[in-house]
């Protein structure tokens, strides 16, 4: 089985190389158990940025374990960005999903940048699931890969963190009149996604009940004030 890289840490190393971090206090809700699943979550603020989430879980004595990685940009006008890396039973997939939060279109280089990383894995078998209603908002430089070895996506979805982090660097500051509107956008996604309901929202709200699950959902993982 293949070696994981800790994604979390990497994102960490990429986004302090611009943007300062400071961790979020958040209380009992950085470690929940439940029925045999047990979630750690790491929150911060990005000076200049916005928001930025690690969480990572573990289950059936370790033979799931799943990693999600989000940044949020609430101050600058980037798209958001949503890696997960979930280990069960002996196979492994690797999603990295961009979505339209932006203020203003984002630029097709960027997202041909990403593409070029995609399309180099792409004998990998495709990760598929059934629609979703952000799927329209889903930008096509998505990476979505499964496989029992999986040291190549753990590399590409490493040079997928590495390249957006750099596009961050250079992506329109938002003014303070825009903020407010930018935030905004990242709010109506986390809301959407509570409402919606999903696999990942569905456990929570069954495990740790609606108010916790809205917590975690809308203020650890993505950035809501």
């Amino acid at each position: 089985m293949s070696a994981h890289t800790d994604l979390g840490l990497y994102t960490a190393a990429a986004l302090r190389r611009k943007f300062p971090l400071k961790q979020r206090d958040l209380g009992a809700d950085a470690h929940l158990s439940g029925r045999g699943m047990t979630f750690d979550t790491e929150a911060y603020d990005v000076e200049g940025l916005g928001h930025f989430c690690i969480m990572r879980m573990h289950a059936f004595l370790g033979l799931m374990k799943m990693e999600t990685v989000i940044i949020a940009p609430r101050e600058v006008d980037a798209p958001l960005f949503n890696a997960d890396w979930i280990r069960a039973f002996g196979r492994e997939t690797q999603l990295v999903e961009i979505y339209d939060t932006q203020l203003q279109a984002w630029p097709e280089e960027p997202q041909e940048a990403l593409r070029r990383l995609r399309d180099r894995d792409a004998d990998l078998e495709d990760y598929t699931s059934d629609s979703h209603w952000y799927d329209s908002i889903l930008y096509d430089c998505a990476y979505q890969k499964k496989c029992r070895s999986a040291d190549r996506m753990n590399l590409t979805a490493q040079a997928y963190i590495d390249a957006f982090s750099a596009q961050l660097e250079e992506a329109p500051v938002c003014d303070p009149s825009q903020r407010p509107a930018k935030a905004a956008k990242v709010d109506a996604f986390a809301g959407k996604l509570l409402a919606g309901g999903g696999p990942a929202v569905n456990m929570f709200t069954k495990l740790f009940g609606p108010e916790t699950a809205a917590r975690i959902v809308q203020k650890h993982m993505y950035g809501k004030a």
